[in-house]
Formats: structure tokens, sequence, C-alpha cells
């Protein structure tokens, strides 16, 4: 088998292009536990295009999430998802 035969192998099973992802960090405020941050990180996976939540518990301070999504987010329904929550948006640190 010839090197030119197995680059085009290769080629025909290369992984297909992605989209480039979305970050953004909110700082979020209320957050005492592992039931909170299971709350959270469920009502914002509900968001369309989110692929991922990250949760940094501060118990009796402001918790750091770390949303990854295909496309940005409105912070209205970011909001929205971490009130539905039962907490606080307090800032957007992307």
């Amino acid at each position: 088998m010839s090197n030119e035969s197995v680059s085009s192998a290769e080629a025909a099973f290369a992984a297909p292009a992605t989209t480039a992802a979305t970050l953004a960090t909110y700082s979020v405020v209320g957050m005492t536990c592992a039931h909170c941050v299971a709350s959270v990180t469920e009502e914002l996976s509900e968001l369309p295009a989110v692929t991922a939540v990250a949760v940094d518990l501060n118990v009796g301070g402001e918790s750091s999430v770390t949303v990854t999504s295909s496309a940005p987010l409105s912070e209205d329904d970011v909001r929205a998802a971490i009130t539905e929550a039962g907490y606080e948006l307090a800032a957007t640190r992307r």
C-alpha cells in the first residue's frame, strides 16, 4: 500500500470539522451545596445551544459558572434559567 493511498484512507475517516464553541463565565449568588450545582446545571443545560456547564461552588460567596455553547447566549436567557433554579446572576465575566 503506498503512502498516497494511506493518506486518502486517513482523509476518508478524518473527524468532521467542528464549529467553534462559545465560552461564557457567570457569577451566581446563593449556591451552597451539590444540589444547588445540580439545579443550576440542569436549568442552563436546557437552553438551546448549551453543550456543557461547569460550576465552581464558592459557599457563602459568588460561584463561578462556565457555560459552553455552540452559539452565543442571551444574558436574559441565562438570567432566567438561573432564576428558575432559585439563584441570582450577579455578573457576566465573558
